[in-house]
């Protein structure tokens, strides 16, 4: 049996017990008092739900909003950025769905990625439910109450996913809005500090070994302590990089807790098109973020990150990254690669990324910000 399966059994005898007590009731509600975002996103989606925390709150400053928040990445929520309630939640535990159904009971709820998650709202009691269109299979979409098409011209999915609520463009992030949280001791490395973060959730992401061996030569030489960074499974990636391990390493020691304090304190943070990517917009350390199969339009800063230290170094309209789907979607103006390994041997598009650029976006963010 699927360790999914005792939470699916539940969810769905819950989201039809509440579908029946709701018949003739289902209508939005002006000013909903419980507010719920039901996902299960990794790292990186997680964050970019930001700024429809930041317009719910503008919109709904006394209610209680709730959002689900994969265990992993809960302890960034510690001090509950935008006054919201974060819930640990893990489909395969159906502990956390126990959780969950203890806090029960929504006016309004909200759904961004994949629609099967409306089934959770619905299960935990959510009046009116708000999903974006066009998701498949059509079971994941029937509790959904009311569809939010996606944008005819391109945004970042941090600008999208705002728009499922109606109303004016949230303000842009600050950084007073999420306290930092908790964690263990950590060792830092002498400052100033510049971290690499080499590890990514395809190789078709990867940059070549020799590239980021030039290029932590090259921040050595402008005077900093070079760190590297990925995760416990990616550490093969780094004997490649530096396999005289001539610079220290992070990778697989940090909690995610660590790295933001670590990221905070840096002078500057390289990275792959991932989740860290991310964290560092949240924390504010000046990033270069390197686009291969990945679009800088959809991950780039747009609006409401306006005022991030942030430089995307991609190649324009690079031939493959022809693809426009986004969580199942088709959207027209879309261009992105999210092809497998299997269907691409090679990653043309991080190997055309030269050294020289990344030196310059590096170069030109540690000018700027050279203060930190």
């Amino acid at each position: 049996m699927s360790t999914r399966t005792p939470s699916r059994i539940l969810l769905g005898i819950l989201a039809l017990w509440h579908t029946l007590r709701l018949v003739g009731r289902r209508v939005p509600t002006p000013f909903p008092v419980r507010i719920l975002i039901a996902h299960y996103l990794y790292l990186g989606d997680t964050l970019t739900v930001t700024p429809l925390l930041a317009k719910l709150r503008q919109l709904y400053p006394q209610a209680e909003i709730v959002m689900t928040v994969p265990k992993a990445i809960a302890p960034l929520y510690e001090g509950r950025p935008y006054g919201i309630t974060p819930i640990p939640y893990d489909p395969r535990d159906v502990s956390t769905l126990n959780a969950l159904i203890c806090n029960s009971g929504f006016d309004l709820a909200f759904v961004p990625g994949d629609n099967r998650f409306s089934w959770l709202a619905r299960a935990l009691g959510a009046k009116w439910i708000v999903a974006f269109a066009g998701d498949r299979p059509a079971y994941k979409n029937w509790p959904v109450d009311q569809f939010v098409s996606f944008p005819d011209a391109p945004q970042t999915w941090a600008d999208m996913i705002a728009t499922l609520v109606a109303g004016e463009s949230p303000p842009p992030y600050q950084r007073s809005s999420w306290p930092d949280p908790t964690c263990k001791p950590i060792d830092f490395p002498a400052s100033p500090y510049c971290i690499l973060h080499v590890g990514a959730s395809t190789p078709l992401k990867y940059w070549p070994a020799d590239k980021w061996s030039a290029l932590a030569e090259h921040l050595t030489h402008a005077g900093y302590t070079v760190v590297w960074s990925c995760g416990s499974k990616e550490q093969h990636i780094l004997r490649e990089i530096d396999p005289a391990a001539r610079y220290d390493s992070y990778a697989g020691k940090l909690s995610l807790d660590q790295l933001w304090h670590l990221l905070k304190r840096a002078s500057l943070l390289v990275t792959l098109d991932t989740g860290v990517a991310h964290l560092g917009r949240i924390v504010e350390v000046p990033t270069v973020t390197l686009f291969g199969p990945g679009s800088a339009v959809l991950s780039g800063a747009g609006e409401f990150w306006r005022g991030s230290r942030f430089v995307a170094v991609t190649i324009d309209d690079f031939p493959c990254r022809d693809q426009d789907l986004l969580f199942k979607r088709n959207i027209p103006w879309m261009k992105r690669c999210v092809r497998s390994v299997r269907e691409c041997n090679s990653n043309l598009c991080m190997q055309a990324i030269t050294l020289d650029m990344a030196r310059e976006a590096c170069d030109l963010l540690l000018s700027r910000y050279q203060h930190r």
